[in-house]
């Protein structure tokens, strides 16, 4: 069993290897659900609709541009 314990601000650590298991980074978010008398923690996905504006482009572009960008793939 893995334990972590509880700092005076109510964070805990989670283990290395539950970590590991989740697949969990840093910066990742997770869900803490409660199912009768146990607390179950899970990674939360977010959708990429989430991710929307996270990215600023270093220059604009045109429609223009998309199409010619199209056509230049589908001829290689």
């Amino acid at each position: 069993m893995d334990t972590s314990t509880l700092t005076q601000k109510g964070q805990v650590t989670i283990p290395a290897g539950i970590r590991k298991r989740l697949g969990l980074r840093m910066g990742d978010r997770v869900a803490f659900l409660q199912e009768g008398d146990r607390i179950v923690v899970k990674p939360v996905h977010q959708k990429i609709d989430a991710a929307f504006g996270l990215v600023k482009a270093r220059r604009s572009a045109s429609l223009a541009d998309f199409e010619r960008a199209i056509k230049d793939s589908a001829s290689r």
